[in-house]
């Protein structure tokens, strides 16, 4: 689903300038995710397992490029 588009702008960007903003975007999302299950006491092996879990699932349905 959002692959190709990962891929084209990648091409589009230019390949240093996109590895960059994808690990901005990447950062930000880990902050995020982290935040949340420390405001719902969400304790880190288990944030673990979901974060693999949500992984494998996203290669599953396409969703990393």
């Amino acid at each position: 689903m959002f692959a190709p588009l990962v891929v084209r702008l990648d091409h589009v960007l230019g390949h240093q300038r996109f590895i960059r903003i994808r690990g901005k975007a990447i950062a930000t999302h880990t902050q995020i995710i982290n935040q949340f299950c420390d405001s719902v006491g969400l304790e880190r092996p288990c944030r673990q397992h979901l974060i693999k879990v949500a992984h494998h699932n996203g290669k599953k349905l396409g969703l990393l490029a």
